[in-house]
């Protein structure tokens, strides 16, 4: 019977949609290795431009399956524990490969800095505005889950000063000295796990949904456990997770791949090289994106601040202890230390995320700001 049921389950997970998106994204990868010699040479344009559009809508096919696979998870195990795997997963994979960047060849000073910058203003601004948009034009009543958002914002907040404000007041030429990276790199993985453990502990309801939270006597108010959950759909969940991963790397990897190649081309047009790390930003975090903007189209609110808040309190408390770690073991330059501008657009869109989900309810209205702030980020990379 058991057996019966587990044959059941991976047949319903790798379907023959499923198995063709990993084939397609893994094939491409494989290609593109194969190719190396050839795409490392100069290419006509017309070609640069096949292989670039061809990278893409690999990329795109593989997010609609990561999609796919993070709703059913987020369906099965509830908020916050669905969104955490999506997040999770794509988060890990970006900063496993910016530290690859830092102990391969070449200085990478500032590629941290760069990145996590391009995905902060994206994540808060581009995302964040986009799925209010459509969620404000599509419900009239979206009401976020305050506490959740406070805790994501406070995060936020001390994140993004050890990151980018601090290390121009405390330290050299927008480096921490080692004696001040020793205490960033424990006190933030501190404080990362510690909000992590609050998250899916004592403090899950401030991350679910406002109707759930406040309405004990529906069905929906008090879910299973997380430990039911697994105890009953454990081989569904793996199984999920793990074509969701498997499904998730080779869009990062196909990503940094044509790094190169986007380099190449926004060259040969007079285009800024920082908007090269911006692009690839947003197609590494374009599975979370479209599950961001089809859950503020269902009027899920609080998914949105899990989603994006979620990312980025990740992306910032691994991102920075893994680069400084390594700056300190291999003796490299880490410049942390953002532009005066930077600083600047990020202190208005943190301000500007306090007012949108402290409100009580949020439209419309609230994401054209956020789309208005990403306009002029993109603005001073030209700048």
């Amino acid at each position: 019977m058991t057996q019966t049921l587990r044959q059941t389950t991976f047949r319903t997970v790798l379907t023959p949609t499923a198995l063709l998106r990993l084939g397609l994204g893994w094939g491409a990868f494989l290609l593109t290795i194969i190719a190396g010699p050839a795409l490392s040479a100069s290419l006509p344009g017309p070609a640069l431009v096949a292989v670039l559009t061809a990278i893409v809508v690999v990329i795109v096919v593989c997010a609609f399956g990561v999609v796919a696979e993070a709703e059913h998870l987020a369906h099965r195990l509830g908020d916050p524990y669905g969104t955490l795997v999506l997040t999770l997963s794509i988060v890990l994979i970006e900063v496993i490969l910016i530290s690859a960047v830092m102990l391969g060849p070449g200085e990478h000073a500032t590629i941290a800095r760069d990145s996590v910058m391009a995905v902060s203003m994206i994540i808060l601004n581009l995302v964040v505005g986009a799925a209010l948009l459509v969620g404000g034009l599509c419900h009239a009543r979206l009401r976020p889950n305050r506490a959740g958002a406070s805790a994501y914002l406070s995060m936020l907040v001390v994140l993004t000063a050890v990151a980018f404000a601090l290390p121009a007041v405390i330290g050299a030429r927008g480096e921490y000295s080692a004696a001040q990276e020793v205490p960033i790199i424990v006190l933030t993985v501190i404080l990362y796990a510690f909000f992590l453990v609050r998250q899916m502990g004592a403090q899950s309801e401030d991350f679910r949904e406002v109707a759930s939270a406040s309405s004990p006597t529906s069905a929906e108010a008090v879910p299973a456990s997380i430990v039911q959950v697994l105890s009953v759909h454990r081989a569904e969940v793996i199984a999920r997770t793990v074509v969701l991963v498997l499904t998730v790397v080779p869009i990062v990897l196909l990503s940094h791949d044509m790094a190169a190649l986007l380099d190449d081309g926004l060259g040969r047009v007079g285009a800024p090289t920082a908007l090269s790390g911006i692009l690839i930003a947003m197609i590494v975090f374009l599975p979370e994106t479209i599950t961001t903007i089809r859950a503020a189209h269902m009027g899920e609110i609080q998914r949105v601040s899990n989603l994006c808040h979620g990312a980025l309190v990740s992306t910032v408390g691994l991102t920075i202890p893994a680069v400084l770690a390594i700056g300190l073991l291999t003796g490299q330059s880490v410049v942390l230390a953002e532009t005066p501008a930077n600083l600047v657009l990020l202190g208005v869109t943190l301000l500007l995320t306090l007012t949108t989900f402290g409100g009580g309810r949020v439209t419309a209205l609230h994401g054209a700001p956020h789309l208005l702030l990403f306009v002029l980020y993109a603005l001073s990379v030209f700048a």
